[in-house]
């Protein structure tokens, strides 16, 4: 394994190369229509109790800044317009899913795109390629899990977002190889999200993907600065898979073959229902 590049410097090498115009247009228009249903998510989500709650407490963490989130008037500070914005999107469980990887793609990496690229008046399009960088990343990590982040009371949309975070405020901050595979390796230190909120149905799960955006733009600027971070946060010992799959083995390849080639992202689904997917079929 030493002599091959880890899963995370092939995911940044990856996202340090990605030019919107090597994207298959099919992906690109689906990416386009899947930000949108992301943001209709989020604007519904403002009807709801928890959307107000939120951001109060988001609110009263800091003064007020010059990012906007989704579907309401007030501004704020980078990291806290990116948490509220992953809530709102999350907020319904409404929001897309790919149904190998059992994760809500869009989730773990729009609400970065948004509120970094704001920040920074990057444009669309070099907006649209972090996104698709990101859910890249998401998707494969995920499905490299095999399942196993649930059987262990993760929930896997939660954990992933975090890595994808990192790599969408890597390629929108132009960090390069290195820099973007430290920023998933320090991502990896704050990777989690239980799923006890199951039992009685606590509003943590909304909480996740916001989180892990906060995560991952923390993570990219650490980077940029120079701090290390692991090299194989994934596959290593003590990694992302040996210590939340509980000895289940994951599949490497799955992150890696065809990476830049094969767009696991057009696999990604629509919801027709406001549910969970496993549940659609009834």
């Amino acid at each position: 394994m030493a002599d091959s590049p880890s899963a995370s410097r092939q995911l940044a090498r990856f996202t340090a190369s990605l030019r919107l115009e090597d994207v298959p247009a099919p992906v690109r228009t689906r990416a386009k229509l899947h930000i949108l249903d992301a943001l209709g998510a989020g604007l519904a989500s403002n009807a709801q109790e928890f959307a107000g709650k939120c951001a109060a407490g988001v609110r009263a963490m800091g003064s007020p800044g010059e990012c906007s989130v989704v579907g309401r008037s007030e501004r704020l500070e980078l990291r806290d317009a990116a948490l509220l914005n992953g809530i709102l999107i999350h907020g319904l469980d409404f929001d897309d899913t790919h149904l190998e990887s059992i994760i809500h793609a869009t989730a773990t990496s729009l609400p970065v795109t948004l509120s970094l690229g704001e920040a920074l008046g990057a444009s669309g399009a070099d907006m649209l390629a972090a996104f698709l960088a990101g859910v890249e990343t998401s998707i494969r990590t995920g499905g490299a899990a095999r399942g196993g982040f649930h059987h262990v009371g993760y929930h896997a949309t939660g954990v992933i977002s975090h890595f994808a975070s990192a790599v969408v405020a890597g390629k929108l901050l132009g960090l390069n190889e290195d820099q973007i595979t430290c920023a998933q390796g320090i991502a990896g230190s704050t990777a989690s999200g239980i799923q006890v909120f199951l039992e009685e149905g606590a509003w943590t799960k909304r909480f996740h993907p916001g989180w892990g955006a906060v995560a991952g733009i923390t993570a990219a600027r650490l980077a940029s600065e120079g701090f290390k971070g692991p090299s194989r946060v994934y596959e290593g010992k003590f990694g992302l898979f040996d210590t939340h799959l509980h000895g289940a083995e994951p599949d490497i390849g799955y992150i890696v073959d065809g990476l830049g080639s094969e767009w696991k992202f057009g696999d990604t689904a629509l919801k027709p229902y406001p549910v969970c997917h496993f549940i659609h079929g009834c």
